[in-house]
């Protein structure tokens, strides 16, 4: 039997990188998954390509009516809610916290923290009724800092605390909440944010000396989102090449 057989999914930021390769092991799984994302037409091709078991939505994870809607049309297509992954984000201005735009600051913390939270918000009644898991994409920038991204990392240090406190909350009805922590992952949103040096330079700060693949980080989400770990909650689980232990 597949891992994911019978399940429904919510997956935001889900038309490319990380959010994509979950959605197709998912599928891949036996899963039904509803794809959302601002990019409409990466996110129509994707749901194309997996086929009748995938549908695609347009929303902003950084509304809290976005969220809602995602969650109620999700349940009115698959007729459930067992698992979500609040995976959309933004890597956001790069600058000194002196000199980081107040625009900047609201709109990495809009969609990388409150926007997990209005997906939690809206998620959870619905997966309390079958039981099930919410898997929240932190960073290893969740546990370290990184100059000139004081919003990002504030967010992603915010992400694990909320999960957490969501787990301890949650526990006891049958609602599993975790944290992953990718490090720098190659991905339209560090590819076209980043230079070859930086990248060089990004690289040389993993034991593997390379970036990570995404479908490296979907194992680890498929993992946490099925019944396999049934033990685990309330944890964050970095997957970052070595980045953390030096």
């Amino acid at each position: 039997m597949k891992s994911l057989e019978n399940k429904v999914a919510i997956i935001t930021g889900g038309a490319s990188g990380i959010g994509k390769a979950c959605a197709e092991l998912f599928v891949k799984e036996g899963a039904k998954v509803c794809i959302t994302d601002l990019n409409e037409e990466l996110g129509n091709k994707t749901a194309a390509e997996l086929g009748e078991n995938a549908m695609f939505l347009k929303a902003d994870s950084s509304l809290p009516e976005d969220n809602q809607m995602i969650v109620q049309k999700t349940v009115e297509k698959f007729g459930a809610l067992h698992i979500a992954v609040n995976n959309a984000g933004i890597g956001g201005e790069a600058n000194k916290v002196a000199d980081l735009s107040l625009e900047g600051w609201k709109k990495v913390i809009d969609i990388n923290l409150n926007g997990v939270f209005y997906g939690m918000h809206y998620q959870i009644p619905e997966i309390k009724k079958n039981g099930g898991s919410i898997v929240n994409m932190a960073s290893i920038l969740g546990s370290v800092g990184f100059a000139n991204s004081s919003a990002y990392v504030a967010a992603k240090h915010g992400v694990v605390g909320l999960t957490k406190t969501a787990a301890w909350e949650y526990g006891t009805d049958n609602v599993r909440i975790n944290a992953v922590g990718p490090g720098f992952i190659k991905t339209p949103l560090v590819d076209s944010a980043l230079d070859t040096d930086t990248l060089k330079f990004l690289e040389s700060q993993h034991a593997f000396q390379r970036l990570g693949e995404p479908i490296e980080v979907a194992e680890l989400v498929l993992w946490l989102a099925s019944d396999k770990s049934s033990f685990a909650t309330g944890t964050y689980y970095p997957i970052d090449g070595g980045y953390l232990a030096k």
